[in-house]
């Protein structure tokens, strides 16, 4: 069966609505301008799929009740509220049995809590850094780990709640940003060993045995960016302040991919996203963070990035991420069943 015989539906939220409706700036840093939606759903068509544009969940919702079905849902919904919001709409999907694009509810709810990533990949042998996790001011007497440290909210990406003061020297500081972190955000905070090395992301395709490692991504900080972190302020003001560059072939590349595919095949991630990943003082390689729904804007996000930079074009991109998603879920059986 062609893939124009595929119905698809394109989940998301668009960031306008939620400022429209009073969120601000920060609280909407994750989600997707009208740009974004655009390119993915003109890559789809390119592709031959049939297109059908959903929006958030609560649209989903509706649309479900509704009696619509589609063969399979890409889904690029980050969500608003609740520490799993990651996971809402693939959790909907999966109670009306549609296939989705990405990782699924239980991935994506383990996944944007740090501290529990962390503690999986871990338990599969992937290095990662010591932490802790605060989840009131008084648990921070509780961490015993030596500075400098480095501290962020527990369920957020894009690098908000992270700035120059996220690398902590001291009790009295770790307190008070601890402190800071846990009224600006509402949610526990991670606490864990600074690496005062190199950083990387790496891009992966694929599910399970199939994943492999697109490229690997440096993330270089320039003179002006908040030091020694990927901060909120840098990745906004990336064009000014970021270097980006592709790591080469060779022993440390080898290296950081094994460990991203091996960590990404230990939480279970799907179809495509990316590992972050920085050395040790040592120069060992660490596991930092995964973000398996990964943005997707043709040229701002680290993913399209890597792959323009190796010759994969945006479309080519999202073709490779569909065709995981189309023969793990046997979408082209499924649809011809659903046709009969």
């Amino acid at each position: 069966m062609s893939s124009s015989a595929i119905r698809v539906g394109l989940t998301f939220d668009l960031r306008d609505v939620y400022l429209e409706a009073g969120y601000s700036e920060i609280e909407t840093a994750e989600l997707d301008r009208a740009d974004t939606i655009e390119s993915v759903e003109t890559a789809l068509r390119e592709l031959g799929y049939r297109v059908d544009r959903i929006g958030h969940i609560k649209q989903l919702a509706a649309r479900l009740v509704a009696g619509d079905r589609w063969d399979i849902v890409f889904n690029i919904c980050e969500g608003m509220h609740g520490i799993g919001r990651e996971a809402q709409v693939p959790a909907l999907l999966e109670a009306y049995q549609i296939p989705c694009v990405f990782s699924d509810s239980l991935v994506c709810a383990v996944t944007l809590h740090k501290g529990m990533t962390k503690d999986v990949v871990r338990a599969a042998g992937v290095p990662t850094p010591d932490y802790a996790v605060v989840n009131d001011p008084a648990g921070v007497k509780n961490v015993k780990l030596p500075y400098p440290l480095f501290v962020k909210p527990i369920a957020e990406g894009t690098g908000k709640g992270i700035n120059a003061n996220s690398k902590i020297t001291d009790a009295a500081q770790l307190q008070r940003i601890c402190r800071q972190l846990l009224k600006d955000y509402n949610q526990p905070v991670l606490v864990e060993t600074f690496l005062p090395g190199r950083e990387f992301t790496v891009g992966i395709l694929g599910t399970g045995r199939k994943a492999t490692a697109l490229a690997t991504m440096e993330i270089e900080l320039l003179e002006g960016a908040d030091s020694e972190v990927y901060s909120y302020n840098n990745k906004e003001n990336c064009e000014e302040l970021v270097h980006y560059k592709l790591l080469p072939s060779g022993k440390l590349r080898r290296e950081v991919e094994a460990l991203a595919v091996r960590a990404w095949r230990a939480l279970g991630c799907r179809d495509g996203g990316r590992i972050d990943v920085r050395l040790d003082h040592s120069g060992q390689v660490n596991f930092i963070e995964v973000n398996p729904l990964a943005g997707i804007q043709p040229e701002h996000s680290d993913l399209p990035m890597m792959s323009t930079m190796i010759g994969m074009g945006y479309t080519a991109l999202i073709g490779a991420i569909m065709n995981s998603a189309v023969l793990r879920c046997s979408v082209p059986r499924r649809a011809a069943s659903l046709a009969a």
